[in-house]
């Protein structure tokens, strides 16, 4: 069996034949574009961490799963589907900073009262998630 080969016969990453899913791209990723992914996936963490925060300290149920109760893990599955499917992409701005609000009535009360509770924790639990979500909320919203 040859080095650059698994035990099944399949390319291994130090075959010259391998191509892992990132080298397929037909454009390659430049440095703000990099950035702006990093910025949604900053803004996902934010929110995890804060939906958590919440979870943790007001519903200590035992139907817990993966560290969120039921009602969190909705919350947070309909908070991460708000992101990946925002209309401004990665320009996208703070949830607060947005011109326009996507989420349901219902699901924003939700939201607000997480936010308002974890948000001053969030310096103390996740300093760096908390700064970096304050510089982002600095930034201008993009127009409509």
């Amino acid at each position: 069996m040859p080095d650059n080969q698994n035990y099944f016969g399949q390319d291994t990453p130090s075959s010259p034949l391998f191509r892992s899913p990132s080298t397929q791209t037909t454009k390659p990723m430049g440095s703000a574009e990099q950035q702006k992914h990093r910025r949604i996936q900053r803004e996902c963490a934010t929110v995890a961490a804060m939906i958590a925060l919440y979870c943790r300290h007001h519903h200590q149920s035992p139907d817990v799963t993966d560290g969120l109760c039921s009602e969190c893990q909705q919350l947070h599955e309909y908070a991460m589907a708000r992101v990946a499917r925002c209309k401004f992409g990665a320009t996208k701005p703070t949830c607060g900073q947005c011109t326009i609000h996507c989420y349901r009535p219902a699901m924003r009360q939700r939201i607000i009262e997480v936010m308002r509770f974890a948000g001053p924790q969030m310096l103390f639990r996740h300093p760096r998630l908390a700064l970096w979500h304050m510089i982002d909320s600095w930034l201008r919203p993009p127009q409509q």
